[in-house]
């Protein structure tokens, strides 16, 4: 359906609209072959098996995404129109277009949708359907549930997505009339709106927001700010319920934190580069809500400040926002608890006998959840590692190698889109071999299902039959 909704655009333009409708046909008979097949039913909805079907899903929806890129000929190979596929799917916003404004209007509307879906999708398994399968910072808000069952997950995930799909539309249909309004093409506001709200980070324009005049690049900084807050925050706040607002130590650790690092570093740029205090504030503050909310649009080229400044926005890459957002990355709210937790050891070193706790919005957070926390920093920084050296390997012809290799696999695990080397702010990724973007790709996936939901289906328990 969402392939068959950028046909108009693709008739207004009077461009050739096949491909999107071999593409639909050939999912909608995929689909269409798996409803009617009917599997054997369970009473009981098992954790194994919501992980599988969480996993496979995101597989299969992103080989889809891929075929009117593949169909059109716009992009030329299957490894290329599955990376760009995925990139918009996970909302990562890594693209291998070198001339974007040379690709069709109806397949940029189509690359603009992916991450629209992409991010409605993680925020309904963030909310509704990580939290009863033990997986996710937002298990911190939400009470422990057992492995979900048939008579369970129907109603939660049902209300969940109810006020989800209508909160999530209401604000894209807001930002596309007001960017419309301040003198974007409804072409470029529909497609913006639509990846902004997703903190995707595709544009239309290969200067991505760098092309717009100021008003607008504020504007979207707005809107990439309320992306990476909690739903669950938003929805309080349209609500009027204000004090649940101001009393989530996330909420007010992300705002903190992005208060302090657009004063330090709108600082160090004023005092580097010959801007004007606004040129200074604008660009560093843009360019870090970008990276924080890993929506990945660009307004700056921060390799090109000083080394320390770039430095600091590579950092950014392993920040993340909210629990419960549509943005990638690590989270506010593990930072949160990690440092905490580090904070306390001192305290549990002078008092041993001590029951220290730590806290989340007045809840104590149980070991377990801490354990949880613990272990996805060990195993982030793991596959960060293992994954450069293996980008390493296979980027040894290039000059900036090392650059490069963290750089690529810092923001495709964080789905953040800009990194440094070869693929900074002002770059992209087609230069890199096949076997580099399937390095990423896989990356992404793992990234965006949060490391867990997709490790565990590799384990030799997962499969061992009780």
């Amino acid at each position: 359906m969402f392939m068959l909704l950028c046909v108009p655009c693709g008739l207004i333009y009077g461009e050739s609209v096949t491909y999107l409708l071999i593409s639909a046909s050939i999912t909608a008979v995929a689909g269409g072959i798996s409803w009617f097949y009917r599997f054997q039913e369970a009473n009981d909805l098992s954790k194994r098996e919501g992980y599988f079907i969480v996993l496979i899903s995101w597989v299969t929806i992103s080989l889809c995404g891929a075929l009117p890129y593949f169909v059109s000929g716009t992009i030329v190979g299957v490894t290329d129109a599955v990376f760009e596929s995925v990139s918009g799917l996970t909302t990562t916003g890594a693209t291998i277009l070198t001339q974007i404004e040379d690709a069709p209007r109806s397949l940029l509307l189509w690359r603009s949708m992916t991450q629209w879906i992409g991010g409605m999708g993680f925020i309904v398994l963030t909310i509704a359907i990580f939290p009863l399968l033990g997986v996710g910072g937002v298990e911190l808000f939400v009470a422990e549930a057992p492995g979900p069952t048939s008579s369970k997950i129907h109603p939660r995930i049902r209300g969940a997505a109810t006020r989800l799909w209508i909160l999530y539309t209401g604000i894209t249909a807001s930002s596309i009339l007001i960017l419309w309004a301040e003198g974007m093409t409804l072409f470029d506001a529909i497609n913006h709106g639509l990846t902004c709200i997703a903190t995707g980070g595709f544009s239309t324009h290969s200067d991505s927001i760098g092309y717009f005049p100021p008003l607008i690049q504020y504007t979207i900084l707005a809107f990439m700010v309320i992306g990476g807050i909690n739903y669950t925050i938003t929805w309080f706040a349209l609500t009027r319920r204000w004090k649940k607002v101001w009393s989530s130590d996330e909420f007010r650790a992300y705002l903190g934190f992005l208060g302090i690092a657009i004063v330090l570093v709108t600082v160090l740029v004023q005092m580097t580069e010959d801007h004007t205090w606004e040129v200074s504030f604008r660009e560093s503050s843009f360019m870090i809500v970008s990276l924080v909310t890993t929506t990945g649009y660009v307004t700056a080229d921060y390799t090109a400040w000083t080394p320390g400044i770039a430095m600091m926005f590579y950092l950014l890459l392993f920040a993340g926002g909210c629990a419960g957002s549509t943005s990638g990355g690590i989270k506010i709210v593990r930072h949160y608890v990690f440092f905490r937790n580090s904070w306390l050891e001192f305290k549990r070193l002078l008092h041993p006998n001590a029951l220290v706790r730590i806290k989340i919005d007045d809840k104590i957070v149980p070991p377990r959840v801490l354990t949880h926390i613990l272990v996805f920093f060990l195993l982030y920084v793991l596959i960060f590692v293992i994954g450069s050296i293996t980008m390493a390997f296979l980027l040894e012809d290039y000059d900036d190698v090392i650059l490069t290799s963290i750089g690529a696999v810092a923001t495709s695990l964080g789905n953040v889109g800009p990194a440094i080397g070869s693929v900074g702010p002002m770059d992209h990724f087609a230069h890199l071999p096949s076997s580099a973007k399937w390095l990423c790709t896989v990356l992404m996936i793992i990234g965006r299902l949060e490391l867990f939901t997709f490790l565990i289906v590799f384990t030799p328990f997962f499969w061992r039959v009780n």
